[in-house]
C-alpha cells in the first residue's frame, strides 16, 4: 500500500469539505445549536402547578390548606366552590385544585385532588405536595379536650382523581400522540425533498417548466402525488398505534388521521420548499438537523412550551409542528372535537402554514429556473 495515494485520497476529501461551507456549518454549527437547545430546554425552573384550593373552614383543613399556600412547590388559589375549580381547570387555568372538607363522624379527613391528568409531572407534584402539607400541619396541630387531654389528629384518607385519562396514563400514552404527527412530517419531507430533487437534477422538472404548466399547477400536482404515498403511511402508522401499541385515545380516529393528513401536507411543501436550495440528495438530507430537529425540541413533545424561557416561546409558536402537537394531545389525551376553540385555531394555523409554503414553493421554483 502507497501512503502517498492514501494520502492525496485523504487531502482531496479534506478539501472538499473545506470548500463545502454548507456541510462544514452542519458538522460544526449545528451540534452547537442543538445542544445549546437542550440546554435552554432542560436548565429552565419548570413552572410551579397552579392549584385551587376548596376549603370546608374547620380546624384541621385550614391548617393544611395555610401549609398548602406556603408550600414553595405550588401555587395556590382560593375557590368558593368545587364547580368553579373544576370549571377553571376544564378552560385550562388551572392545573389541579384540591377540595379540603371538615373532618367526618368517623374522624376521618377525606380531600379530594382532582389533576387535569395528561402532565405527568403535575400529577407527581400536587399529591406530594398534600402529603407534606398534611405532615407539617398534623405536627403543629394539637387540640385538647376541655379537660385538657390530648385529641388524636384524624385519619387522612385523600382521593385521587383525573379530568381526562383513566388515572393510569403512561409516558407513551402522553407522547403517542404528538410521535404520531413527528413521525409522519420527518418521514414525508425526506421522501419529498429528496424525491423532487431527483426531479430536478434528472431534467424532468426543467422539461415540465417548458410545457404551458403554470408553476403553482407543477407544485401542486406534485404535492398530491407525494400526498397520496404519505396518506397511506398516516394510515399505517396511526393502525399501528392505535391497535398494535394500544395508545390512549378519547377524541375521533378520523381527526386524528385530518390532523396526519394536514401535517404530511405541510411537510410536502416544506420539502418541495427547502429541496431548491440543495444541489444533491446529501446536502437536502442536511437540512433535517437545521429545520426539522429545532422544530422537534422546541414542539412541546419533551418540554411544555411554557416551560421555555419567554423569548424562546416566542420561536416555538410561529413553528408548525407545536400546533401539530397541541392539537394532537387535545383530541387524543382530552377528548376534544373541531367545536374546540384550542382545535379550531391549531388546525387554521396549521392550513396556513401549508398555503404559505405552497405560494413559497411556487415562487422559489420560478427563481431557480430563471
Amino acid at each position: 500500500m502507497s501512503l502517498r495515494r492514501t494520502f492525496a485520497i485523504t487531502t482531496r476529501l479534506l478539501a472538499q469539505f473545506r470548500h463545502d461551507h454548507r456541510t462544514l456549518g452542519i458538522l460544526f454549527v449545528t451540534p452547537l445549536l442543538i445542544l445549546g437547545l437542550f440546554a435552554l430546554l432542560f436548565r429552565t425552573d419548570a413552572p410551579v402547578p397552579h392549584v385551587g384550593l376548596v376549603v370546608t373552614s374547620s380546624p384541621v383543613a385550614d391548617v393544611i390548606a395555610g401549609a398548602l399556600d406556603e408550600s414553595d412547590a405550588l401555587a395556590t388559589e382560593r375557590l368558593s366552590t368545587a364547580a368553579d375549580a373544576d370549571a377553571r381547570l376544564r378552560d385550562g387555568l388551572l392545573d389541579a385544585y384540591l377540595v379540603l372538607p371538615a373532618v367526618d363522624g368517623e374522624g376521618v379527613l377525606r380531600p379530594q385532588v382532582v389533576v387535569e391528568g395528561t402532565d405527568q409531572q403535575v400529577a407527581t407534584i400536587v399529591p406530594a405536595a398534600l402529603q407534606r402539607a398534611v405532615l407539617s400541619g398534623l405536627a403543629s396541630f394539637a387540640p385538647t379536650t376541655p379537660l385538657g387531654g390530648a385529641v388524636a389528629p384524624p385519619r387522612i384518607e385523600p382521593k385521587v382523581r383525573t379530568l381526562y385519562g383513566n388515572g393510569d396514563l403512561d409516558a407513551l400514552d402522553v407522547l403517542g400522540g404528538p410521535f404520531i404527527g413527528l413521525v409522519v412530517f420527518l418521514l414525508v419531507y425526506v421522501v419529498t425533498s429528496v424525491s423532487f430533487l431527483r426531479e430536478r437534477t434528472l431534467g424532468t422538472l426543467e422539461r415540465l417548466m417548458a410545457t404551458p404548466l403554470r408553476r403553482t399547477e407543477i407544485v401542486v400536482g406534485y404535492m398530491l402525488g407525494f400526498i397520496v404515498v404519505a396518506l397511506i403511511q398516516a394510515a399505517e402508522v396511526l393502525g399501528f398505534a392505535l391497535l398494535v401499541l394500544g395508545l390512549y385515545n378519547a377524541g375521533s380516529v378520523w381527526l386524528i388521521f385530518g390532523l396526519e393528513v394536514i401535517l404530511a401536507l405541510t411537510a410536502v411543501n416544506l420539502g418541495i420548499f427547502l429541496s431548491t436550495f440543495a444541489r444533491n440528495e446529501f446536502q437536502a438530507v442536511q437540512f433535517i438537523p437545521l429545520v426539522v430537529v429545532p422544530q422537534i425540541l422546541l414542539s412541546g413533545v419533551i418540554v411544555p412550551v411554557s416551560a421555555e424561557p419567554e423569548w424562546l416561546q416566542v420561536v416555538s409558536n410561529v413553528l408548525p409542528l407545536t400546533y401539530a402537537v397541541d392539537a394532537l394531545r387535545e383530541v387524543m389525551l382530552r377528548g376534544s372535537d373541531l367545536s374546540v376553540a384550542a382545535v379550531q385555531l391549531d388546525v387554521a394555523v396549521l392550513i396556513g402554514f401549508c398555503l404559505l409554503l405552497v405560494v413559497a414553493a411556487s415562487a422559489t421554483l420560478r427563481r431557480e429556473v430563471a
